[in-house]
């Protein structure tokens, strides 16, 4: 019971990302830029945190490193933009229709064989994203916007395959939040400097506290808290609880911000997520 309370808890940290930053964003209360700044710095502040608690020390070098941050800026800011039009449960669909899609990818490049069972989810849902996503129906996307997040689900998808082989996910995480967070931060006053494209100064109170949150609780202890169950997890049990996410941000962007969950949304999400399981569960 308390495993089913915990991996609960953390599949709505990491559905609540998507409403944090939409809502963040819904009226201008902060920019996406300054919010994935923000975001990263809360979450590389909370993350080192708990390594320094557990260790005392903090390790920022390691093998994958650089690709592991790259990635994890390209996931942040693509993610953070995306919202700048897509609701919030549209957005989680298509981050995690593509993370699956490119963990599926990069199993075949590096030798796998998938199944039979296999190939046809990913074959389904990829086809539920691919009308989804299809221009010129009333409902149709920002297809610069869902471009975006597609781009933020394969960078968390590389994220994702370049992390299973540590053997310190936290520590991990912590050093790419740390290392991006700073990239970040200069890069922020790089650009600030040349113009007045970032504005955190500007953004109100409520749109950085948004930031922090979803930096700070449902990235960063959302994480800790993850890697905490995970080892309890069967392999496909932990692949399958992830489907809850999509779900629970398109259930809390419709009560919470009044988002319209209409017949096409539903029908995608039950072709991707059902894909997904199909092809993460064997047969028996």
């Amino acid at each position: 019971m308390r495993i089913l309370l915990l991996t609960s808890l953390t599949m709505i940290a990491f559905a609540s990302n998507s409403i944090l930053n939409r809502v963040a964003l819904l009226h201008g209360d902060i920019d996406a830029v300054a919010f994935g700044v923000v975001r990263l710095c809360a979450g590389a502040a909370i993350l080192a945190v708990l390594v320094l608690l557990r260790d005392r020390k903090l390790v920022l070098g390691g093998p994958g490193r650089g690709v592991g941050v790259t990635s994890l800026i390209v996931y942040i800011f693509g993610f953070s933009m995306a919202y700048d039009s897509l609701d919030a449960g549209l957005g989680a669909l298509i981050l995690f229709g593509l993370v699956q899609i490119t963990m599926f990818a990069g199993a075949l490049i590096t030798g796998e064989r998938p199944s039979t069972r296999r190939w046809l989810g990913a074959g389904v849902a990829f086809g539920g994203l691919f009308w989804l996503l299809w221009p010129g129906h009333a409902a149709a996307p920002s297809l610069w916007h869902a471009s975006l997040m597609a781009i933020a689900g394969v960078a968390w998808g590389v994220y994702s395959l370049n992390g299973r082989g540590t053997s310190d996910a936290l520590g991990a995480t912590a050093a790419n939040f740390v290392i991006s967070a700073a990239i970040a931060l200069f890069g922020a006053g790089l650009l600030a400097g040349l113009h007045d494209g970032i504005q955190i100064a500007s953004a109100t109170v409520f749109g950085l506290s948004m930031a922090v949150l979803a930096g700070a609780v449902t990235s960063g202890l959302g994480y800790s808290l993850w890697y905490t169950v995970l080892p309890h997890l069967k392999g496909s049990t932990a692949a399958v609880t992830q489907l809850t996410v999509p779900v629970i941000a398109i259930v809390g962007g419709g009560i919470l911000l009044s988002e319209t969950v209409t017949l096409r949304l539903i029908v995608a999400a039950l072709l991707v997520l059902g894909g997904v399981f199909l092809a993460v569960t064997s047969r028996r």
